[in-house]
């Protein structure tokens, strides 16, 4: 007992110290309670602080805030109709089509499944490949059943999506519109000794700032690239694979495992073994390829380096709490608590007082 005071003492000396804690528990319990209920609220403030960028740079080049906010904002909404209207619905026709044409790949792949104990007698036994083809005919009827139970309370998505259709712009314009607005008022219940949490903020402000700014250019720069490349190689659903490519640069390192099994075995159903499935494979992989090496970096220059250990713990984490946001935000919630932990000051430092200056 005698350790762990001391312990506290050590740590939790400062007041600072303290409003800092009790900030960040606060923070997680409501969002961990009413994450669910306030999705359109954090989803709006995550694409508001996207587009404050655009909305600053405006400024800085003598564009009136108001003018600005107007301005992006239109962008935006411009954006936003041509998905819901243009993509969305060419994606959809593409899901029904693939849905259709299940059946038959199934029935294909179940006769080349079946020639692999002709070729490879050693490695493969019928009784494997006919265990194999039953829990995968077992996995597509329990997904039939999530489709259908899908369907059922389509309803209700319908009218959820309606309404965030409805709040979520608002919720966005007036976020960038008020903006000092809305800090004036929180500063105003926030302690006036605050220099630490205001050293935490600068830094995650900046990391986050440039991984979701960044992020948001890597999926389209990635769809855009993969949608031109299934187009040119003629590939059946582009546009739905190009969506499934460019989103699965949210999750590092498993995204791009995991979309490269529908990409590959599409285009193997279309062209067998062939010259186009060979080279619809090169041209998929040095997109990969550009993307870790060459995209990444130039988007995440300032991004701090995280061990892909961290990364992982993070995605697993952070997803399991809160679903896709969580993924979305693993890399920066990650980069929170390491700069939380770098700013929390150490034994050393907690001997003299710390800085009171208003840091906002």
């Amino acid at each position: 007992m005698q350790v762990l005071t001391e312990w506290f003492r050590r740590y939790f000396s400062d007041p600072q110290i303290v409003f800092l804690a009790v900030f960040l528990i606060t923070l997680f319990a409501i969002v961990l309670t009413l994450g669910r209920m306030l999705t359109p609220v954090i989803a709006s403030i995550v694409i508001a602080y996207l587009l404050e960028g655009v909305v600053s740079l405006l400024q800085r080049h003598g564009v009136p805030r108001l003018v600005s906010v107007v301005l992006v904002f239109t962008l935006f909404m411009l954006f936003v109709a041509l998905v819901l209207l243009g993509v969305l619905p060419l994606a959809s026709r593409q899901v029904t089509d693939l849905v259709q044409q299940l059946p038959s790949m199934l029935t294909e792949g179940q006769h080349a499944l079946m020639r692999l104990p002709e070729l490879y007698p050693e490695l493969v036994t019928p009784a494997q490949i006919g265990e194999l083809i039953d829990a995968i005919r077992r996995e597509i009827g329990s997904l039939g059943q999530q489709i259908l139970s899908m369907s059922v309370s389509s309803v209700v998505g319908i009218i959820t999506v309606l309404v965030y259709l409805i709040l979520m712009p608002l919720l966005v314009f007036f976020f960038l519109k008020d903006k000092e607005l809305i800090l004036s008022w929180f500063r105003r219940y926030m302690p006036r000794h605050r220099a630490i949490a205001g050293t935490v903020w600068r830094d995650v402000d900046r990391q986050i700032s440039n991984y979701v700014r960044g992020k948001f250019w890597e999926i389209l720069i990635v769809w855009a690239v993969s949608y031109v490349t299934f187009s040119a190689f003629g590939l059946n659903y582009s546009m739905l694979l190009a969506l499934l490519v460019g989103l699965s640069v949210i999750v590092p390192y498993i995204g791009a495992s995991v979309v490269t099994l529908p990409v590959v075995l599409i285009a193997w159903f279309q062209w067998g073994w062939g010259p186009s499935f060979i080279w619809l494979t090169i041209s998929y992989l040095i997109i990969q390829i550009l993307d870790g090496n060459v995209l990444v970096p130039l988007l995440f220059s300032e991004v701090v380096d995280l061990h892909p250990v961290a990364i992982i713990v993070a995605i697993l984490v952070f997803g399991g709490i809160w679903g896709f946001w969580g993924v979305f935000f693993a890399i920066p919630l990650a980069t929170v608590v390491q700069a939380i932990l770098s700013a929390w000051p150490r034994p050393a430092e907690l001997g003299g007082e710390a800085a009171g200056a208003d840091v906002y």
